[in-house]
């Protein structure tokens, strides 16, 4: 499925600061999941609330805040899209 140019951006971006051992899968499910929405909004391309609601959808909790503070470094405003929506301790 074709990617907003700037959402690839940003998440390829992102992606490369997830340590290295979580990378790999964290790339590849996030990516599953965001495109999958993408599907669902009957959308051409995945753009940043796919993204963002993929990060959130199933986030261990020992990963919870470095989520947010990487999503907040790269330019992710998750906030617009009404998360987090349920707060995780």
């Amino acid at each position: 499925m074709v990617w907003e140019d700037k959402t690839a951006e940003k998440f390829k971006l992102l992606i490369s600061k997830i340590p290295v051992f979580h990378r790999h899968i964290t790339e590849s499910v996030v990516s599953k999941i965001a495109e999958q929405s993408a599907v669902l909004r009957n959308s051409s391309c995945v753009q940043e609330q796919d993204v963002i609601g993929a990060f959130f959808s199933d986030v261990p909790s020992p990963f919870y805040s470095m989520m947010v503070r990487l999503l907040e470094q790269n330019g992710f405003d998750y906030r617009k899209y009404g998360y987090p929506k349920n707060i995780k301790s």
